[in-house]
């Protein structure tokens, strides 16, 4: 075995999302699963698909394009790039778009392909990340997009929890039946998909709150963490430890716990703090900033202190703890969002799917 190992549990994300499909069905509300946290793990994208979700999303090309033997719609959760158009094309089903501009290259590609490609027509309800934020642009924007006999217009989609950090609330949706009516109307359709957001929207899921216009969410978080992203919300009839790392000890020396001489800025040109405990027994474990961020992992040995982090060495005491580590130990961490976000994007971190060959 390799290490640092991230071992993904494809059990408890089916179970997961399983349970959270049954939950939204409830509501007539679809799944768009994010794989974006996963970096085109396959393994994963099949599981979400095998427990039901609607589509698969991500915002790189590159891991949508690996999924090409999945038999489900890929959306391009990232507004394409004038660049990249012609492959969001080629291998994604719809597109989450905002930009005249790019739905013009979007339409002449679909157009050269002879293909019709989906589009969701992104509102800012007030993240102030992509979408419309003025109603009167996008409404004069319609007269243009109909204009795209290569581009079907889904429906709208909207963000919240991420450059802004809004939390969506029911009321936050209020020019929604006016946008919806409107679409009908301009491009003759009944069914829209009025995608309501993300993990963010979930909990209105719980509490009976969500509108009833709303019939699709894209959820990242909540199906890999049982965790929603506007309160931090973990539910208790879901897993919160699909992933794991796991990271060998490199050295185990006793140091002094401040370092001696001047203190400058550390290779990441922040200014360290180091509270002076004495000698202590610290452990160098092979996994640094490179791969994961040290504030987004957790010790299994509650006994283990993480000190600090280089690019390659996390800095431990361990001291305090019942086991008597040995150099070439393992130690386990759980992971969250981010930090497997980061490893899931790290060529030096090694992947591993585990799951019950009978299910």
């Amino acid at each position: 075995m390799y290490y640092p190992l991230l071992t993904i549990d494809l059990d408890k994300i089916y179970s997961n999302t399983v349970k959270i499909k049954n939950k939204c069905l409830k509501h007539n509300i679809d799944i768009t699963a994010i794989t974006k946290c996963t970096g085109g793990n396959i393994g994963v994208a099949e599981t979400l698909a095998q427990a039901g979700v609607k589509a698969l999303g991500d915002s790189r090309l590159i891991n949508l394009e690996l999924f090409k033997s999945i038999n489900i719609p890929k959306w391009l959760i990232r507004i394409p790039m004038m660049s990249e158009a012609e492959r969001t094309v080629m291998h994604c089903d719809v597109s989450l778009n905002s930009e005249i501009k790019v739905l013009q290259e979007l339409n002449y590609q679909a157009k050269k392909l002879r293909k019709k490609h989906g589009i969701l027509l992104m509102i800012d309800i007030g993240d102030l990340r992509e979408g419309w934020y003025d109603l009167d642009e996008f409404y004069k924007s319609l007269n243009e997009i109909k204009k795209l006999d290569h581009l079907d217009v889904l429906g709208i989609g909207t963000n919240t929890n991420c450059a802004g950090a809004l939390i969506p609330e029911p009321d936050s949706f209020s020019n929604f039946p006016k946008i919806i009516e409107v679409l009908r109307e301009k491009f003759n359709k009944e069914k829209l998909i009025v995608s309501g957001g993300n993990s963010g929207s979930y909990y209105m899921i719980e509490n009976g709150t969500i509108p009833n216009f709303i019939n699709n969410l894209r959820l990242g978080e909540m199906l890999l963490f049982g965790k929603e992203s506007s309160f931090q919300k973990k539910y208790d009839y879901l897993y919160h430890d699909a992933f794991k790392l796991q990271a060998e000890i490199i050295e185990i020396k006793t140091k002094p716990s401040k370092p001696k001489g001047l203190i400058g800025k550390d290779a990441f040109c922040e200014d360290p703090i180091f509270e002076d405990k004495g000698l202590r027994k610290r452990a160098l474990i092979g996994v640094g900033r490179q791969d994961v961020s040290p504030e987004n992992i957790v010790c299994e040995d509650k006994d283990i202190q993480i000190i600090t982090s280089s690019s390659d060495h996390l800095i431990t005491d361990i001291t305090d703890s019942k086991i008597d580590y040995q150099v070439g130990d393992i130690v386990n961490f759980d992971c969250n969002y981010v930090s497997t976000l980061n490893m899931n994007t790290s060529n030096y971190v090694f992947k591993t799917t585990k799951k019950d060959v009978g299910r």
